[in-house]
């Protein structure tokens, strides 16, 4: 691999998917994983705390620095996903208490001083309700000039999963994802539309769980706890089939980060995106404008601004799967 490790922050709401991402983060060489920020989401923002630093700790990345961030969303109350994610926030797997606390810092001023102190221009990667990034942008616009990109997992172009158009990262706080779009910065979407693609089959799964290594291991935990549908249309790698029921696992999350580490295996177009904030069945949804061409509309109301954003459209499954083992395995 060549040139400097890309300095990323990721800003999650851990959650068993979001633990594989930080896994992989921490992992990969090509990504120099600065700070991780917490948000309510998955589970109360004090559960999200204690689950990060279980993770990195499990993952061997202790010294990298922990902030507790916003507990609810900017308006509506906080609503979580334990029925996805367990009691605890990681598919109760009585993993240790962990032997370090949060920096002596909120999410916000350590966003902020991560991002102006990187000697390179910082990848922002929120996997969780962007409630911390719409109060960083709001409060430190300056910011804005050091950070890369924002990849951000949320959205759906498709069907949602908090409600039928609406996916729970931008649905638990739609105002601030909103914000989100406004940052000034180039912007991926890593959607529903790809998140629910990247599965590992179960062989490898067990592989994982079977491994000594604490790291690896956690992996396949986690990764059992995140069955995975049968799917005829659905890729495997390396020409596997794929295991049947639920003993293959979705990366999740993680996608978002093999996105930074290997853009070439998500392909995006970029498209007009806006979020929905209306009350009822739409609120949350990202509204993804994929026409040719104006409509009537346009044509009689006139053009309202939009965030144009990267939007994932496609993934290779196979290269993103094989990129994760190889990268959680790693040591």
């Amino acid at each position: 691999m060549t040139g400097q490790p890309i300095p990323v922050i990721i800003d999650c709401d851990t959650g068993v998917d979001d633990a594989l991402a930080l896994l992989f983060a921490v992992r990969h060489p090509g990504l120099d994983l600065r700070a991780v920020t917490c948000v309510a989401g998955n589970t109360d923002v004090d559960g999200v705390v204690r689950n990060t630093l279980t993770v990195l700790e499990q993952a061997g990345a202790g010294d990298v620095p922990v902030a507790r961030g916003a507990e609810r969303p900017l308006i509506e109350a906080a609503r979580s996903a334990r029925h996805v994610h367990g009691a605890d926030g990681m598919g109760d797997l009585g993993l240790p208490a962990p032997a370090r606390r949060p920096v002596d810092a909120d999410a916000v001023t350590l966003l902020r001083r991560e991002i102006l102190a990187s000697p390179r221009p910082v990848t922002l990667i929120p996997t969780a309700p962007l409630t911390n990034i719409a109060l960083l942008l709001r409060t430190h616009p300056e910011v804005t000039w050091n950070i890369e990109r924002i990849v951000f997992m949320g959205g759906a172009v498709a069907t949602g999963n908090a409600t039928p158009v609406a996916e729970f990262n931008v649905w638990h706080d739609p105002e601030a994802a909103a914000v989100l779009l406004t940052a000034g910065v180039p912007i991926t979407m890593y959607g529903l539309d790809v998140f629910q693609r990247v599965v590992v089959p179960g062989a490898q799964v067990r592989r994982l769980r079977a491994s000594a290594e604490p790291g690896a291991r956690l992996a396949g935990e986690l990764l059992a706890h995140r069955p995975a549908a049968p799917d005829p249309d659905r890729d495997a790698p390396d020409g596997d089939a794929l295991d049947g029921g639920d003993s293959d696992g979705g990366l999740g999350d993680a996608g978002a980060v093999c996105a930074v580490a290997d853009p070439e295996g998500l392909t995006t177009r970029l498209l007009p995106v806006e979020v929905s904030l209306a009350p009822g069945p739409t609120r949350g949804q990202t509204i993804v404008d994929r026409r040719a061409r104006p409509g009537e509309a346009e044509i009689h109301g006139g053009h309202r601004e939009q965030a144009m954003v990267d939007v994932g459209l496609d993934v290779d499954v196979a290269r993103y799967v094989k990129l994760y083992l190889d990268t959680v395995e790693r040591r």
